[in-house]
């Protein structure tokens, strides 16, 4: 069992459950599952760039990537439906903590003049959101081996009714929250 996830079961739901008055421990939120996306608006010309999207996200994650195709035609930006854009793992359970805890204590310390998360970047139903602006932030990412320096986005969906509450499990679980 994950490490973080003894964490969340020993720690954080009692903590939470204390401060938030729950009557039942149905109502403790808990991270419900963590999306990892990379758009490209160069795929829809070179195919070995979205091959090298979905081989970055797969060592990333652990988990083999899904294609996301375009949805409609767009003629400003020449794309044509059906054309892929981009990829997105979606991680749940094992994987999920495993994930979360590379993130927060590996991958966030290595990103330049870092002082801390955004504590804004919540949706207003407790999901948190954050985007990067380099793959190599990764240990398992090697220099040599990448074409091109891509972003991605991250999205945490919790199962918190508020952004407060979700602030609060993620800031238990080890985000670094910028004060």
């Amino acid at each position: 069992m994950a490490r973080l996830k003894e964490h969340y079961v020993k720690e954080v739901a009692p903590a939470l459950m204390k401060k938030f008055n729950y009557k039942s421990v149905m109502q403790i939120p808990k991270l419900d599952k963590i999306v990892v996306s990379v758009t490209s608006g160069e795929a829809k010309d070179n195919s070995k760039m979205m091959d090298a999207i979905v081989n970055d996200l797969g060592i990333i994650t652990g988990q083999k990537a899904t294609i996301c195709r375009a949805k409609k035609s767009v003629a400003n930006f020449k794309l044509r439906e059906g054309m892929p854009i981009g990829a997105k793992v979606t991680l749940r359970s094992e994987r999920m903590y495993e994930f979360l805890d590379r993130f927060f204590n590996i991958a966030l310390p290595r990103v330049r003049d870092f002082r801390g998360i955004n504590p804004n970047s919540f949706d207003g139903r407790g999901n948190y959101s954050l985007g990067l602006k380099e793959q190599l932030i990764f240990p398992e990412i090697e220099y040599d081996k990448i074409d091109k320096i891509r972003g991605m986005d991250i999205c945490f969906v919790t199962t918190a009714k508020t952004d407060e509450e979700a602030r609060e499990l993620l800031t238990l679980m080890g985000a670094p929250f910028a004060k």
